[in-house]
């Protein structure tokens, strides 16, 4: 098999450094550590990188893709808006703030980001068909990208999920199979389906191409620092699911600061969790290097990881950084919402009102420095969360009479 992932040249274990050969694994077989993919980057300029798709695609250099990977069937997500959220900041207090906002994507939702490296990879491999573990957000974008690239798809999601992720995994056709159980337990159930012969030629984008799948989300990094003018924000909120998206920014960030193309400037990750599910908070609140499990409970169904494979590398990111780790309440996201979508003209769904709520809430409580530029991620549209939405907010205003009078008397 002739295998082509650009400047990817191994799978490296982040735990003990081992390396392997490119291929559909994902667990180092000497210390069980996460494999991730392992780069020799040539020259790459900002004038190479300028001149590229407003994709992603413009970054391939970086990333474990082909070079001719724009001309192929494909979503071609990224280059979202960096919203300078100006009203935002005057409401809390925050002097340079903005919003990258990845509701923008094809499926709306960040995951559009990893599922498209993760088609390459199954291109690459010879996989028939697309499959994952979700909470939502990633069901629509693998049945949404295989249709695109006439894979087959078969996806496992949590039977409890949002009417509204269900039917956008579904309307893109493939299989779409609840399991009456958690998030970890379907993930679970996912990685004992590759060693069975009902997965064969199956492609799991966030088990056995996870290595190849998780680069994407650096692509939030470098659309980040370039839309800043090739520099980095000093301060930036992002939610804390399984974490990799954290530690994949962090690893953006790193790579544009060793090839020359940001100026190394110092830059703080915050993390953010739902209260009813905040085991990487919990752990960095009690100065744990360990993450233990918990049994999620919070309207932020797409952050309910109850297992965070990446948290201990959260925390360490955290810490380097000078960052930290916050959650907030459920009654909190709702809110945060609000404030945004009355703010900025920006309606998030929960893991968006997560980040927003701690945003806020690190502000209030001075661990957030006002002065300094920060960037807020919102990765996914809130119409997929209406039902967490009640009362008033889904109520006209008034109801009225189609008259003058009757308005004037409401108003």
């Amino acid at each position: 098999m002739s295998l082509d992932f650009g400047p990817a040249v191994a799978l490296s274990c982040r735990e003990c450094g081992a390396r392997y050969p490119l291929g559909p694994s994902f667990a180092c077989q000497e210390c069980f550590g996460p494999l991730e993919a392992a780069y020799d980057f040539g020259d790459v300029s900002r004038a190479e990188i300028e001149s590229g798709p407003a994709n992603i695609w413009r970054y391939r250099s970086l990333l474990p893709v082909p070079a001719d990977v724009a001309s192929k069937p494909n979503m071609n997500p990224g280059w979202t808006k960096l919203v300078k959220a100006g009203n935002l900041g005057r409401a809390l207090g925050i002097k340079s703030l903005y919003v990258k906002d990845d509701s923008g994507n094809p499926t709306h939702s960040f995951k559009d980001r990893v599922v498209a490296m993760a088609v390459e990879a199954a291109r690459n491999f010879g996989f028939h068909t697309l499959s994952c573990s979700s909470t939502g957000n990633l069901a629509g974008a693998v049945t949404a990208a295989a249709a695109r690239a006439g894979l087959d798809a078969c996806v496992f999601i949590p039977a409890n999920l949002e009417k509204a992720k269900i039917a956008m995994a579904r309307v893109f056709g493939g299989r779409l199979i609840g399991i009456d159980g958690t998030y970890d337990e379907v993930n679970r159930f996912c990685s004992e389906l590759i060693g069975d012969p009902m997965g064969d030629k199956w492609g799991f984008v966030n088990v056995n191409l996870r290595p190849y799948y998780a680069e994407g989300s650096k692509t939030l990094a470098y659309e980040i620092a370039e839309q800043l003018g090739w520099r980095l924000p000093e301060q930036i909120i992002i939610p804390i699911a399984s974490g990799s998206q954290l530690t994949k920014i962090d690893k953006g960030f790193k790579e544009l600061v060793r090839l020359g193309l940001v100026e190394d400037t110092p830059y703080k990750v915050f993390g953010a969790q739902a209260l009813g599910c905040s085991p990487v908070s919990t752990a960095y609140k009690a100065g744990h290097d360990v993450v233990q499990p918990v049994k999620p409970d919070t309207i932020a169904k797409s952050l309910a990881i109850g297992n965070p494979a990446d948290g201990p590398y959260v925390l360490d990111i955290a810490r380097r950084t000078g960052g930290g780790v916050e959650d907030v309440t459920d009654a909190e996201i709702v809110a945060a919402m609000k404030l945004l979508a009355s703010t900025e003209g920006i309606f998030a769904e929960t893991a968006g009102g997560v980040t927003v709520g701690v945003l806020k809430k690190l502000t209030e409580s001075g661990v957030l420095d006002p002065e300094a530029e920060t960037v807020v991620l919102n990765t996914g549209d809130g119409l997929k969360t209406l039902d967490v939405l009640t009362g008033e907010a889904v109520e006209p205003t008034a109801v009225i009479k189609p008259s003058l009078d009757a308005f004037r008397a409401t108003v």
